[in-house]
């Protein structure tokens, strides 16, 4: 039997979509006959909304999956500082690599899972210091989003210095996964990298998420971390002059750094009854509340930097047999006409409104997109296949080094 240990800064209790991703996978391997077990903090993020803990380690059974939570720094308030931020993403990859040099020996394979890019820490410790495999998962470009989102500023010590690491880590690994191929062609573009490279989608637990037939409510669903990429003001404007005709809800399923921001935005105009915010939300009840969701929202920011992210609550709409209207270019404009199961609008109140509008006025082909979403992302983004395909992976490289 394979041994696998996962490492990755979130998994449930968290909500985002890495933590549900991770779990799916780590799940789904152990299914497929591979010993599975992943390192992670604390819960923590959203960060503010977990209780502190000091305890070094924890190990606990997650469905047939290890689960060992090491201790890292946990900012205490929703959108903490530099230096507190920092301090929980490099925290956890120095405790765990710490954790992997002891342990180690065990593993036929390490998989990283990156954002944060520091996760590639204890990876790349153990490649240089084992005959350990490396298989780097690399879920977004990090550095480029941190810079246009303004937390990382262009040409500082800290960009040049992740931007250098990340190349360590390249040229170590010995398999690089990434979600899209917009994403590789990026990181082949800027970075010197040897190991083979392999598309790894996000994608979505099709037997999780599923439409439930209980009815439509007049609503549309954000759901999905409420942070700096999301253009979620501009949706809950578009909503607040469609009011007079459609008399809609706006609910937001998630918690994140811009929430207090966003909610006293809300405030300001006169919304509190329209926009919802529901707060983070037990896993198992998304697929009712978005089955009974009219239509589910994907706002990105219009920025070179995010072109290349799928997000997975795209994902997930299209599984609960809803359409989704985005925000951005490149990838999320591509998953929307691939799939017929989205349409995109220009990042203004006013583009996002009519866009709604012509959905709302023609259920017949809401009804034929939210089909189609089904059918493409259980043929196309399976999370099954998806860890069906990594353990073939897996399998081969350690073969190869037997």
């Amino acid at each position: 039997m394979k041994r696998v240990c996962i490492i990755s800064q979130h998994f449930p209790p968290e909500k985002s979509g890495n933590a549900s991703r991770i779990y799916d996978t780590a799940v789904h391997l152990a299914e497929l006959g591979i010993d599975v077990t992943v390192l992670a903090p604390h819960p923590t993020f959203p960060t503010g909304s977990f209780p502190r803990t000091w305890k070094r380690s924890e190990t606990q059974e997650v469905d047939g999956v290890r689960v060992v939570r090491l201790w890292t720094w946990q900012p205490g308030s929703g959108d903490p500082g530099f230096a507190s931020r920092m301090a929980y993403y490099l925290l956890f990859p120095l405790h765990a690599a710490l954790w992997l040099l002891s342990a180690g020996s065990r593993f036929d394979v390490v998989v990283t899972s990156a954002p944060p890019l520091f996760t590639g820490l204890p990876g790349y410790v153990l490649k240089r210091t084992s005959k350990v495999k490396w298989i780097l998962d690399i879920r977004d470009l990090w550095i480029d989003a941190s810079i246009s989102l303004g937390f990382l500023r262009e040409g500082s010590i800290f960009e040049k210095m992740s931007r250098r690491f990340e190349q360590m880590c390249l040229a170590r690994a010995d398999l690089v996964g990434v979600t899209t191929e917009e994403l590789g062609r990026r990181i082949s573009s800027r970075y010197k990298v040897t190991a083979p490279m392999d598309i790894m989608p996000n994608g979505v637990n099709t037997d999780f998420f599923r439409p439930a037939n209980n009815g439509k409510k007049r609503q549309i669903v954000y759901a999905g971390n409420v942070g700096h990429a999301q253009d979620l003001e501009k949706v809950a404007l578009a909503v607040k002059s469609m009011n007079g005709t459609y008399n809609l809800k706006f609910l937001i399923a998630g918690d994140g750094d811009t929430r207090e921001h966003l909610e006293r935005m809300v405030k300001a105009e006169s919304l509190t009854d329209t926009v919802i915010f529901t707060g983070t939300l037990p896993r198992e009840e998304i697929p009712q509340l978005l089955s009974e969701s009219l239509v589910g929202m994907a706002p990105l920011k219009q920025l070179k930097t995010l072109e290349y992210a799928a997000p997975t609550k795209a994902y997930e709409y299209m599984a609960c047999g809803i359409p989704f209207v985005g925000c951005g270019n490149g990838e999320i404009a591509h998953l929307a006409k691939e799939s017929g199961a989205g349409v995109i609008a220009e990042n203004t109140p006013e583009a996002i409104a009519a866009t709604l509008s012509a959905l709302l006025d023609d259920p017949g082909r809401m009804e034929e997109m939210g089909r189609r979403g089904r059918e493409y992302v259980a043929e196309h983004y399976d999370r099954r296949a998806v860890a069906l395909k990594l353990k073939q992976h897996i399998e081969r490289m350690t073969w190869t080094s037997a």
